[in-house]
């Protein structure tokens, strides 16, 4: 693989690889994020535990992580934004959308991760899961008896509201 799965668009090698084999530690919240991203696109379950807070390892599954992970297939990451989490900062949360594929049923995992940095280390806290953002209309719903918004003349319903 060429490019990091994590979306930089930058080389693996240069990107989360060093991250993940321990070459360097992240400098961001944001890079340990991708990297753990990453390392669920590469199967590298052991960076998704040593990334983890000290404090939350004992609930982390290394078998059950490396069958999800192998049985999915990762789509893209996209990093909707970051507070705090910077080079000189000790928090930061990362909220993000990964999409996968799981059992043939397409996911977006969308979380709110929060992020603390120890002896030079960032380390993943915990995640909160955060549901869809709610579809508001710019425009009202055009009703079924109202007149058909394409300027036909004819009722919603019997003109662009008919089912195909």
């Amino acid at each position: 693989m060429d490019t990091c799965p994590c979306g930089s668009n930058a080389a693996y090698t240069d990107c989360c690889e060093p991250v993940i084999t321990g070459r360097r530690q992240a400098a961001t919240a944001e890079e340990l994020m991708r990297s753990r991203y990453s390392a669920y696109v590469m199967k590298e379950i052991d960076h998704l535990c040593s990334s983890l807070h000290p404090d939350h390892r004992s609930d982390f599954n290394q078998e059950t992580t490396r069958a999800w992970a192998e049985r999915s297939a990762w789509h893209n990451l996209d990093v909707l934004s970051t507070v705090g989490g910077g080079g000189e900062d000790t928090e930061g949360t990362v909220e993000f959308i990964a999409t996968f594929t799981d059992n043939g049923t397409r996911h977006e995992h969308h979380e709110l991760s929060s992020f603390k940095k120890e002896a030079g280390n960032w380390y993943l806290v915990d995640g909160k899961v955060l549901p869809p953002k709610q579809f508001v209309r710019a425009e009202p719903k055009t009703g079924r008896n109202a007149p058909c918004p394409c300027g036909s003349g004819r009722k919603f319903k019997k003109c662009c509201g008919t089912a195909p």
